[in-house]
This record gives structure tokens, C-alpha cells and sequence, in this order.
């Protein structure tokens, strides 16, 4: 049996307590505090992993797994190469949606909203938190750009390495973005398919909470 086949009965019952807007914080930024902090004890590996999805100013979309790297009352944010294929998506179109697919625990949450960039003393924090190689692959890596070979992109490596044996420099095309949420759902997986979904929906300034069906 070929495994395009076994696709029908690949499926997964789950099961649990029912998701009640009762039991959900008033804003969906405290709600996803708590279920990131149950992803975490989960021991979810890389439970900042989300995918974040993109459009051009023409519609084609493009989605990928990037890290989550902060997240408070003004947003989510995450960092990238401006010139990369997101960086360009989402300057010409800055909205964005990003999905943490927590499955493990039959979860998901979903964010939609519009983008903008971090200032440059957000980005240059955050930068020199990372380890020495990811400093210097920010730099060697021309994000979404045809490469030659691998041994080009090594080369280019170890020659900017040699430049800066101790401390890169932040880049000029490298920064943050933080998504500015005007929905976000949770999602909790249930029995018969009959999931929960409750979406926070900003209206007029203030959060709106409503049920969604499966």
C-alpha cells in the first residue's frame, strides 16, 4: 500500500474538556500567555515555532516556520532579512498571519494583523543577544537569494568570520516585525470534529469575543 492511499484513514480523535468563553481571559494577548506557558510545560519542542504567512502586492501568497521572539500588548514580533521574500511581501503589503500549531496538546492559535517594523534599538537589542555564528550568518546569508553551491555560502561564511572574529555589527538589512493583532483565534480540538474555536475581534478599539463554528 503506497502512503498517498493511507491518506482517508489518517485521522486523530480528540478528547478533553470543552473550551468555554468563560474560562477565557478578556483579551486575547493574556489568553495566549497562558496556552504558551501550557506549550511550554508540555515540553513542546520549539514552541515559539510559528508559521507565518505572507502576500505580494500582486496576491501570491507564501508562508514559512519562523520563531517567535516577544510578544506583549502591542503584538508579536519576529526578526528576518528585509530583502528576504517576507521582508519584500511585506513591504509591499504589510499585513501578515501567523499560526502556532500546537498539535500535541490540540491546540492552535491563530494571529491576523498588520505589520510594521521594529526601531533599530529593538533590533540591535535582540541582535546581540544572539550567539556569535547566528550574528555572522545574518550577514552571510542573502535570505531567498540563489546560491551557487554550498560551498559559496561557507566561503562567504568564514570570510566575514575573519572580518569580525568578535562582535558583528548589526546589518543594515536585517530587523524586526511585529504583527499588530486585530483577530486571533484559539482553537481546541475536540471529539467528532466538533472543535472549539473562540476568536478575539478588534472592534472599535476594544476586543471582541465571539464563537466560531468548527
Amino acid at each position: 500500500m503506497d502512503s498517498a492511499s493511507q491518506l482517508p484513514g489518517l485521522r486523530h480523535s480528540y478528547e478533553g474538556e470543552p473550551l468555554l468563553e468563560s474560562d477565557m481571559a478578556d483579551d486575547p494577548v493574556a489568553q495566549f500567555t497562558l496556552w504558551f506557558a501550557d506549550a511550554v510545560a508540555a515540553g513542546l519542542p520549539e514552541p515559539n515555532a510559528m508559521i507565518l504567512a505572507t502576500s505580494s502586492a500582486g496576491g501570491r501568497p507564501s508562508a514559512r516556520t519562523v520563531l517567535l521572539k516577544g510578544f506583549d500588548e502591542r503584538g508579536f514580533s519576529f526578526f528576518t532579512n528585509y530583502e528576504s521574500r517576507k521582508g519584500r511581501d511585506l513591504a509591499e503589503n504589510p499585513r501578515a498571519c501567523l499560526l502556532f500549531p500546537w498539535h500535541p496538546i490540540r491546540r492552535q492559535v491563530r494571529v491576523e494583523g498588520r505589520t510594521v517594523r521594529l526601531s533599530r534599538d529593538e533590533t540591535a537589542a535582540y541582535f546581540h543577544t544572539r550567539p556569535y555564528g547566528s550574528r555572522i550568518g545574518a550577514w552571510a546569508s542573502r535570505q531567498s537569494a540563489v546560491v551557487g553551491s554550498r560551498e559559496e555560502l561557507d566561503a562567504r561564511y568564514r570570510e566575514l568570520a575573519e572580518r569580525w572574529p568578535e562582535d558583528p555589527p548589526l546589518p543594515e538589512f536585517w530587523g524586526g516585525f511585529r504583527v499588530l493583532p486585530s483577530e486571533v483565534e484559539f482553537w481546541q480540538g475536540q471529539t467528532d470534529r466538533m472543535h472549539d474555536r473562540i476568536r478575539y475581534r478588534l472592534a472599535g478599539g476594544s476586543w471582541v469575543r465571539e464563537r466560531l463554528a468548527p
